[in-house]
C-alpha cells in the first residue's frame, strides 16, 4: 500500500491507495505548530494508519506529503510555510530518518493536481467500461489537466502527460500573483490587483465580510435569494475564477481545469457559473468559442482528498514529482 499525507495549516488528512488502486479510509488530526509540532503529527498520522490497514510501517510501499510552502522536493526540505510556524524544516530527510523508509515532499497544491489528475483517470476508465459499447465520452482520458485551487489564496498546478510540472524554479502554477488590474487593492505579494484578490477566499472576506463560519456559501445564498450587493460580490469572484481558467487553458492548453480547496465545496454553483461567464465571454469571440472553455470545467466530488492521493502517488513515483 502507498501512504499519502496532507499535512494542512489546521489539519493533517492521510489516505492508503492499495495496489487494486482503491482508498483505504481517511485519517483526519489536528496538525501541530512549529517544526516539532509538524514532524510529531506527521509520526502519529503515519502511526494511525499502520494501525487501520494492519501493517507494520517498513510494509508501506511508499510514503509521500504534502504540505504548504516552497518546498525542494529533491531533498524533503520545506521553508516559508507561515501558516504552519516553518521557515525551514528538513521533513523528508527527519521523517525517513524516523520510520526507516523513504518519504517523498511535495507542495500541497502541485500534490493535489496529481491527486486530481489520478481521479480524473479512474472516472475516464469507469466510463470507458460502462460505455464500451455506447460510446459514451465519459471514457475520455485527460492527458493535461490543470488543478485550480481556490482557498484562502489561489494557486494552480499543472499535470501534462501525467508528469507535474513545476518549471525551473518550483513556482510554476503560482497564478494567483499574476496581476489583472493595475489600479486593484495590494496583495499579500506586495503587488497589486493579483487574480488571488479577486478569486480567493480572502477576497470574499474583504468584499463581503461577515461573522458566518461559511462566508462563500453565504454570498452564493444571497446572491440566489436576490440580494443585488451579494449578486455585484458574486460576479465578481466568478468573473475572477473564470479568467484563472482561460489564463490556465491559453497558456498550457490542457484538456480540463478542474477546481479544488474549499471553496469547491461551492459545488455546482461554483461550476455552473464558472461556465456561464466562460460562455459569455466565447459569445462576443469567436476565438475563444472556438477553444470551448466551459467545457474543459470540472470541480473536485466533495470529500474526495485530492491532495493526500497525489501525496501517495508522488511518494511511489519519483519522475512524477519533478518536470521543468
Amino acid at each position: 500500500m502507498k501512504l499519502g499525507i496532507d499535512i494542512g495549516g489546521t489539519k493533517t488528512a492521510a489516505v492508503a491507495i492499495g495496489a487494486d488502486g482503491e482508498l483505504s479510509d481517511q485519517v483526519r488530526m489536528p496538525t501541530g505548530f512549529g517544526a516539532e509540532a509538524v514532524v510529531a503529527t506527521a509520526l502519529r498520522t503515519v502511526e494511525r494508519m499502520s494501525e487501520l490497514a494492519g501493517l507494520r510501517t517498513a510494509s508501506f510501499t511508499s510514503i509521500g506529503i504534502g504540505i504548504p510552502g516552497a518546498v525542494d522536493s529533491a531533498t524533503g526540505r520545506v521553508e516559508h510555510a507561515v501558516n504552519l510556524g516553518l521557515e525551514g524544516l528538513d521533513l523528508g530527510r527527519r521523517l525517513s530518518d524516523r520510520l526507516g523508509i523513504d518519504v517523498r515532499v511535495e507542495n500541497d497544491v502541485k500534490a493535489a493536481a496529481l491527486g486530481a489528475h489520478h481521479l480524473l483517470g479512474a472516472a475516464a476508465g469507469a466510463g470507458a467500461r460502462a460505455g464500451a459499447d455506447s460510446g459514451d465520452e465519459l471514457g475520455r482520458t485527460a492527458t493535461s489537466m490543470a488543478y485550480l485551487n481556490l482557498g484562502t489564496g489561489l494557486a494552480a498546478g499543472v499535470v501534462l502527460d501525467g508528469r507535474l510540472l513545476r518549471g525551473g524554479h518550483g513556482i510554476a502554477g503560482e497564478i494567483g500573483h499574476i496581476p489583472i488590474d493595475p489600479a486593484g487593492v495590494r496583495c499579500g505579494c506586495g503587488q497589486r490587483g493579483c487574480l488571488e484578490t479577486v478569486a480567493s477566499g480572502l477576497a470574499i472576506a474583504r468584499t463581503w465580510p461577515t461573522a458566518s463560519e461559511h462566508p462563500a456559501r453565504e454570498l452564493f445564498d444571497a446572491a440566489d435569494a436576490g440580494d443585488a450587493r451579494a449578486i455585484a460580490v458574486r460576479e465578481e469572484f466568478l468573473s475572477g475564477v473564470a479568467t484563472a481558467v482561460r489564463l490556465l487553458v491559453l497558456t498550457v492548453d490542457v484538456d480540463a481545469v478542474v477546481i479544488g480547496g474549499g471553496l469547491a465545496a461551492l459545488g455546482g454553483r461554483l461550476m455552473d457559473g464558472t461556465r456561464r461567464i466562460l460562455n459569455r465571454w466565447a459569445a462576443d469571440s469567436a476565438f475563444l468559442a472556438s477553444i470551448d472553455l466551459a467545457a474543459r470545467v470540472q470541480v473536485v466530488p466533495p470529500g474526495f482528498p485530492a491532495a493526500a492521493v497525489g501525496a501517495a502517488l508522488v511518494g511511489e513515483h519519483p519522475w512524477l514529482k519533478s518536470s521543468s
